[in-house]
């Protein structure tokens, strides 16, 4: 079930583009919601637990903060992909490596720390994905790529999450460093989290909209977190 979510999640995305055509409005809504669940996830759940289970606190801290920084690399290759936007200059006759590649490690990442038992953060990471498969789907259509090049992306970016979980759950060096890449996996999410819910609205305005749909992310995360 857990691989069937973390590929559904981008197909969801992605049809939704092809059939509802979702406004801006309900994007940027969608992203501030899963932003906010992502980042309750992370602080009530596996920041806890990193620390619960490492005697070095002080490593524990440096790989979160490592986890940030390198994110904020893949970001500067991505254009913002992984938060929902993407400044990027289309061009039909030049296929987005970097974008590709980029947003193809950071999905692979998110499904290293999932755990079947914990749904809080397989569902936070599905609907993660929702509005970035929205906005990926949308910049791949506008850049009049073939449709066989939109499907292959697509279907290839879907299935990075579920190898990540894979590899995670049967690679045994990965099973006995689980908590020194669970801490570095924590500095990613805060990154993308917290720029979701704190990029600027335009003129600094009081975006009561978003500030709910943060909220419920918020409050839902403490009513069924485990």
């Amino acid at each position: 079930m857990t691989y069937l979510l973390l590929i559904l999640s981008v197909l969801i995305g992605a049809l939704l583009v092809l059939w509802l055509k979702p406004s801006k409005t309900f994007v940027s809504l969608l992203l501030a919601f899963s932003g906010a669940y992502l980042l309750s996830v992370t602080v009530l759940h596996l920041l806890p637990e990193v620390y619960e289970h490492s005697e070095n606190t002080k490593q524990i801290g440096i790989l979160i903060l490592v986890g940030i920084l390198i994110q904020s690399v893949l970001e500067s290759f991505s254009k913002g992909a992984e938060h929902g936007h993407i400044h990027l200059h289309s061009d039909k006759n030049k296929f987005p490596w970097l974008l590709f590649v980029s947003l193809c490690l950071h999905a692979f990442s998110e499904g290293l720390p999932i755990d079947a038992t914990n749904h809080n953060l397989l569902m936070a990471i599905v609907v993660h994905k929702i509005p970035i498969a929205i906005v990926l789907t949308t910049f791949l259509l506008h850049a009049k790529f073939t449709k066989k090049i939109v499907f292959s992306f697509l279907l290839l970016f879907s299935l990075m999450s579920p190898l990540g979980y894979f590899i995670a759950e049967n690679v045994s060096l990965i099973g006995k460093h689980y908590t020194i890449i669970n801490a570095f996996i924590i500095g990613v999410f805060l990154h993308i989290s917290t720029i979701i819910l704190f990029e600027s609205t335009e003129n600094h305005k009081f975006d009561f909209k978003k500030f709910m749909a943060v909220l419920l992310g918020i409050v839902l995360t403490i009513l069924t977190l485990h």
